[in-house]
């Protein structure tokens, strides 16, 4: 339905600045959103046999659902149809005003990029880049307070990245890319790019009047919102302090050389220049 506001999906890593980068386009007046909802991932894992750990046997829950979905008159393709009408029709609704665009975030979306990116063709992605040591930084940092912490973050460190640059070097005549650093040092000239692919008109008073977007809820990035009230480029280099030991130092290296020189230099970022 044309009443329904075209969905924006931001795909990033944690602790990539995707908050500020939503908080950034909801100072448009054509642009509504909410604190992270995760609404698609319970519905799209109805697909997957992994991922899931549940009470009830996921795996079984899925092939008895794949079953279900062959009485259906076009299959699997009917239930996600389903899905895609219901997102809308909720988008729309907490949307509250009629508005161009909702933004849809949460930093788990790097799981099913591509399931989504097929489920709303017309919908516009915004992937957003951080210098990948800053991010597993920022994740000591900040949900450990400085403690070591990385091994609980497997599947975003490791597996996050590559399908995130995959789903970008897949479909990127069709979206728009920016880096965390560049929004930071150059936020005029990087977010006058996203709105221009956006089709609305730019202000650069958005860069201040962000700070009056307050994403109610207990997801999202609470500490970044109550810690800066204006674009700061403190974060820029405070990654390098906390990877500073040897031992972080030697984990750093390995990091790297596993992404590798190719996939970062796809996103903007020399291997050589992070070492």
């Amino acid at each position: 339905m044309s009443n329904y506001p075209t969905p924006i999906f931001i795909f990033s890593l944690p602790r990539s600045g995707s908050t500020l980068l939503q908080r950034l386009l909801a100072a448009h007046e054509q642009i509504a959103t909410v604190s992270e909802s995760h609404l698609l991932l319970p519905f799209l894992y109805t697909l997957k046999r992994d991922g899931v750990y549940s009470a009830y046997n996921h795996r079984f829950t899925v092939w008895a659902f794949e079953e279900f979905c062959r009485d259906l008159p076009d299959g699997i393709a009917t239930y996600r149809a389903e899905i895609r009408e219901l997102a809308l029709r909720l988008y729309a609704k907490a949307a509250k005003e009629e508005t161009a665009y909702f933004v849809d975030k949460a930093a788990a979306y790097h799981l099913i990029a591509p399931e989504i990116m097929q489920l709303f063709p017309e919908a516009k992605f915004i992937f957003l880049w951080r210098n990948p040591l800053a991010v597993a930084a920022s994740l000591i940092d900040s949900w450990k307070n400085g403690q070591w912490n990385l091994y609980e973050h497997d599947v975003r460190l490791y597996e996050g990245l590559p399908q995130l640059i995959d789903a970008y070097t897949q479909h990127a005549n069709n979206v728009v890319a920016l880096r965390y650093e560049d929004l930071l040092q150059q936020p005029e000239q990087e977010m006058a790019r996203v709105f221009a692919y956006l089709q609305l008109p730019f202000d650069a008073e958005i860069t201040e009047t962000f700070a009056q977007v307050q994403l109610k809820g207990r997801t999202g990035d609470s500490v970044g919102m109550a810690k800066y009230k204006t674009l700061n480029q403190e974060p820029l280099q405070k990654w390098k302090q906390t990877l500073a030991n040897p031992l972080r130092k030697a984990w750093s290296r390995r990091y790297l050389q596993q992404i590798g020189s190719a996939q970062l230099a796809s996103i903007g970022y020399d291997q050589d220049e992070l070492r």
